[in-house]
């Protein structure tokens, strides 16, 4: 099991995310946790930044900010991601992004 504060925590600018991305899904959706980081599925395949801008936009609108407030700070390549929300508190991005039936590993 892995803490909350190793997935996400406070910066000087707003809440750090580690994130597991799952391209090419049936939808966008968040999962649960996977490999220390959020796992988040999304309906974009991973060419030209399509699951990229489709991974900004879903956290931009669960978390309520502006597409320009998620920044990918690293893994823009792979499947693991580190991503800044800016003018968000940590607790903040936990409780909008975990989903409630997924307090625990994901397998998959």
């Amino acid at each position: 099991m892995h803490s909350r504060s190793a997935i996400v925590h406070e910066s000087r600018t707003g809440a750090v995310l580690k994130v597991h991305v799952q391209p090419n899904a049936t939808r966008t959706e968040c999962v649960g946790i996977h490999g220390g980081a959020l796992k988040i599925r999304v309906a974009a395949r991973p060419l030209d930044g399509a699951a990229n801008d489709a991974l900004i936009r879903f956290i931009a609108a669960r978390c309520g900010v502006p597409q320009a407030s998620v920044v990918i700070q690293a893994g823009a390549e792979g499947r693991h991601k580190r991503l800044c929300v800016k003018g968000v508190t940590a607790e903040a991005v936990w409780a909008r992004l975990i989903p409630t039936v997924c307090e625990g590993e994901v397998k998959t």
